[in-house]
């Protein structure tokens, strides 16, 4: 069995932007930079057969290249005690195709598709029994945060396997992103 998830790796400029915001809330752990990405669609847990069909189709996806902003802080759940804190995402309208599009093509094998707003993030932090005053000075301190803009040229899929440590990630396929739907990809 395999866990999959679909998602965008982040450069290694920016995750180290992301690591020194780690700190100062008590009861985080704090996510490494191997654990950082920004989700398209969550897949869960499915055999070979049906990750081949995965690996298929998401090469089919068609998308241009675009420049994402990583902006704001938060935490879900909102209106409950967090339990994850996140940076967002400046609003993109190619990461919503992206995104439309990742989800169609896994609709078109079967998978079914989220029933949730897309909210993109990268979370940063688990929480667990953290100080909310802490959580809340922590929200606050960074609430304008902005990062510099990069480059998206490529999406991949992820397997996760979940340990004590926290989730570790493997890149099972990568795709780049190109508007005529010639796509390199590798395992």
């Amino acid at each position: 069995m395999f866990r999959l998830f679909v998602a965008i790796d982040l450069p290694p400029e920016i995750k180290d932007r992301l690591l020194a915001l780690s700190g100062g809330v008590p009861g985080a752990r704090w996510l490494t930079a191997a654990q950082l990405h920004l989700t398209l669609k969550f897949v869960g847990e499915v055999d070979g057969g049906v990750f081949q069909d995965i690996v298929d189709a998401l090469g089919e996806v068609t998308a241009e290249p675009f420049d994402l902003t990583l902006k704001g802080v938060g935490h879900f759940p909102p209106r409950r005690e967090p339990e994850v804190l996140w940076v967002g995402v400046d609003k993109n309208e190619r990461l919503v195709q992206l995104r439309n599009r990742v989800e169609a093509s896994l609709a078109r094998i079967g998978l079914a598709r989220e029933t949730r707003k897309f909210a993109p993030h990268v979370a940063i932090a688990r929480l667990r029994d953290a100080h909310l005053e802490r959580v809340a000075r922590y929200l606050a301190e960074n609430s304008l945060l902005t990062l510099e803009a990069f480059p998206v040229t490529e999406f991949a899929l992820f397997s996760s396997v979940l340990a004590s440590e926290g989730a570790q990630h493997q890149i099972e396929a990568v795709y780049r992103l190109h508007s005529n739907g010639n796509r390199e990809s590798r395992r």
